[in-house]
């Protein structure tokens, strides 16, 4: 019985990246919006059917390998250790991210990940989804921070500017990469990048850019 299920769940694990690496290719090749999800069905030889089971909705198709990472600093929030501060969580998740070099902050040479950033870009529908998310992941992070200090606001301020310097990070990384960028020199340059990035929300804005 356990053999038999382990089986299924290996069947249903290769179509759903079956269907996804379909629906990625041509999507690239062809734009998102010019590709139906029936044109994805019949070339990953599967239903119409099959591909919603996997997948709710076309945009699921380009955001179910990543759009669990949208919340990673929140769950670096929630699972810090006692007497640590939130954005030594968030800095500290970052750097660990960085030196095993996490595809999901930006540090992957594979051409498929610049593609659909592309992709993301260049698709209204796709770049309000990662709006949307992005937005959805920071009031999560707020609503924590709120629960133990009992201040919304502040809360609220604080987890935008650490998730607005996060993002800010995987950008650098994703636009020197597209730039031709080697990516062992970016990495090697992040770590220092991050403690910047995080000295500067930690610090908060007291002394910075003051005009002569």
């Amino acid at each position: 019985m356990g053999e038999a299920m382990g089986l299924r769940e290996r069947k249903k694990q290769q179509t759903a990246q079956r269907i996804l690496h379909t629906a990625i290719a041509l999507f690239v090749e062809r734009g998102f919006d010019a590709v139906s999800v029936q044109e994805i069905a019949d070339a990953a030889e599967v239903s119409k059917m099959t591909v919603f089971n996997y997948f709710g909705t076309k945009e699921d198709l380009v955001f179910a390998p990543v759009e669990e990472h949208f919340g990673d600093a929140a769950r670096a929030v929630r699972e810090r250790r006692p007497g640590q501060s939130a954005v030594d969580a968030v800095r500290e998740q970052f750097l660990e991210m960085v030196e095993t070099r996490d595809p999901s902050i930006g540090l992957n040479a594979d051409p498929i990940s610049h593609q659909l950033r592309r992709l993301v870009l260049e698709t209204p529908a796709l770049t309000e989804r990662v709006f949307l998310t992005m937005q959805k992941a920071a009031r999560e992070m707020a609503a924590l921070l709120a629960e133990e200090t009992g201040d919304l606001t502040l809360a609220t301020i604080a987890a935008a500017t650490l998730s607005n310097a996060r993002n800010a990070l995987i950008e650098e990384h994703q636009r020197r990469l597209a730039e031709g960028e080697d990516i062992d020199t970016i990495a090697a340059d992040a770590p220092e990048r991050a403690r910047a990035a995080f000295g500067l929300v930690e610090k908060g804005l007291r002394g910075y850019a003051v005009k002569e």
